[in-house]
C-alpha cells in the first residue's frame, strides 16, 4: 500500500535526503519517493504503519501528516482552517512589517516628509530581512532557488542576495546613489514576484525565504503583496525624481 503525506520543513536537497533516509529506515517501509518541490512524500509500506510512528523518525524540523482528498463537505471547513493557519504562521511577518512602518513614520512625523518616508522604509526593509537572511546564510540560497528565477539559473546568486539587499538597505537609508538603488530594486524585487505568482498560480506548498529559513513561513499572497509595495514605492520614487 501507497499513502502520500504533506512534509512541512523542508529547504533543500539536504532535507530532502534527510527525510527519505530517516522514513526509509522505519520498519514496514518497502520505499520512499519524496517531493522537495511540491513539499509531499510518498511511502509504500507492507503494513499500515501511522503518523506518529512516522513522525518520530523524523527531525523535530520536520512535520509529517497525511495527505487527504477534501470531499464537499469538508472543503469549506478546511478551507478556513488552512487560512487560519497560514495566519498565525505570518505573524511575524506581519510583526516586522508593522515596526518598520511604524519606525519609518516616526523619523519623518515632525515635520512629514512622504520621500524620506519611503526611502528609510525601503532602507529598513532591506537591512531587517538581510539580517534573518544571514541568520541562515547555507541553508537561504537553496530555499530561494526553489521560486527566484534567476536563483534556479544562477546558484551563486542565491548567496550575494543577502549581501544585496544589506547593500541596498545602507543606500537608502544614507541617501547615497538613491536612482541606482530604486532601479536595483525593480530588477530584484520584479524577478522574484515572478516565481512568487508563479507558485502561488500552480498552488504549491513551499517555504518563503523572504525572512531566511530561521522562521518558517508559507508561500502565501502577503509575500507577494510585501514585493508589490516595495516595487510601488521605487516606482513612486523614481517618478518624483526625474518628473
Amino acid at each position: 500500500m501507497t499513502h502520500t503525506y504533506n512534509i512541512t520543513g523542508m529547504t533543500c536537497n539536504g532535507c530532502k535526503a534527510s527525510v527519505q533516509k530517516s522514513l526509509s529506515a522505519v520498519e514496514n517501509v518497502q520505499s520512499v519517493s519524496v517531493d522537495l518541490e511540491n513539499a509531499e512524500a510518498s511511502i509504500t509500506m507492507s503494513k499500515h504503519i501511522s503518523t506518529d510512528t512516522l513522525q518520530n523518525a523524523l527531525s523535530s524540523k520536520y512535520s509529517i501528516s497525511e495527505k487527504k482528498e477534501k470531499n464537499v463537505f469538508q472543503s469549506t471547513n478546511r478551507s478556513l482552517e488552512d487560512e487560519k493557519s497560514d495566519l498565525q504562521q505570518l505573524f511575524p511577518l506581519f510583526l516586522i512589517f508593522g515596526y518598520i512602518t511604524v519606525a519609518s513614520i516616526l523619523l519623518n512625523i515632525n515635520p512629514w516628509n512622504s520621500g524620506a518616508f519611503m526611502l528609510d522604509f525601503m532602507g529598513l526593509f532591506y537591512i531587517v530581512f538581510s539580517f534573518f537572511k544571514l541568520l541562515d546564510l547555507k541553508g537561504f540560497p537553496d530555499s530561494f532557488r526553489m521560486y527566484d528565477p534567476l536563483a534556479k539559473a544562477i546558484p551563486a546568486y542565491g548567496w550575494i542576495y543577502p549581501f544585496l539587499e544589506l547593500s541596498l538597505g545602507l543606500l537608502f537609508l544614507m541617501r547615497i546613489q538613491i536612482p541606482l538603488a530604486l532601479v536595483v530594486t525593480l530588477i530584484i524585487l520584479g524577478i522574484t514576484t515572478i516565481g512568487v505568482t508563479k507558485v502561488l498560480l500552480d498552488k504549491k506548498s513551499i517555504q518563503c525565504a523572504c525572512l531566511g529559513t530561521a522562521l518558517k513561513l508559507p508561500m502565501t499572497k502577503a509575500t507577494f503583496i510585501e514585493n508589490s509595495i516595495m516595487i510601488i514605492m521605487a516606482i513612486v520614487m523614481l517618478i518624483q525624481i526625474y518628473l
